[in-house]
């Protein structure tokens, strides 16, 4: 349910934006699959340094959400993430001023959203695996979702037509 624009200009730019949001999404899920799928097929349970005392690759299977809060709520945390992607669909068709930086802010969202979703529905917990020692292992998808989040919030408040 995307906003409606009159004429095949309009259907046109619609289209362009859905699949800005797609592709986003898309780059977002899939590297972030085959790189949890290269950790679960190659399990090292060392700490691997990348760059030493900064940057570590560290597998963690992490069946609770951000800095590990509600651990074990597997089967919440899915219906949460789904009434999440609803809500973020609805608001999504609702906003009228969509420029690139949103489009593509709500592809990284999207992506990063539906990959931990996935983990947690077919692997039973999110693999993590960026740690830089100061602040708890992460992956790809929370790193598109924070990235995102922040892209959206600069980008409402840098519109020349907020409300």
């Amino acid at each position: 349910m995307l906003q409606k624009m009159p004429g095949k200009d309009g259907k046109r730019k619609q289209r362009i934006e859905l699949l800005t949001v797609c592709i986003a999404a898309a780059l977002v899920f899939i590297s972030d699959f085959f790189v949890k799928q290269y950790f679960l097929k190659n399990p090292s349970f060392q700490s691997v340094p990348v760059i030493k005392n900064i940057l570590y690759i560290s597998v963690v299977f992490n069946n609770g959400a951000a800095f590990g809060i509600l651990k074990g709520k597997t089967t919440f945390l899915v219906y949460v993430c789904i009434l999440f992607l609803l809500l973020f669909f609805v608001n999504f068709a609702k906003e009228e001023r969509r420029n690139k930086i949103f489009l593509i802010s709500c592809g990284l969202i999207i992506g990063g959203a539906l990959s931990n979703l996935y983990d947690r529905i077919f692997i039973g917990y999110v693999v993590d695996y960026i740690d830089l020692r100061v602040w708890p292992v992460f992956n790809i998808s929370d790193s598109a979702i924070t990235i995102g989040a922040c892209l959206l919030f600069l980008n409402e408040f840098m519109s020349p037509n907020r409300p």
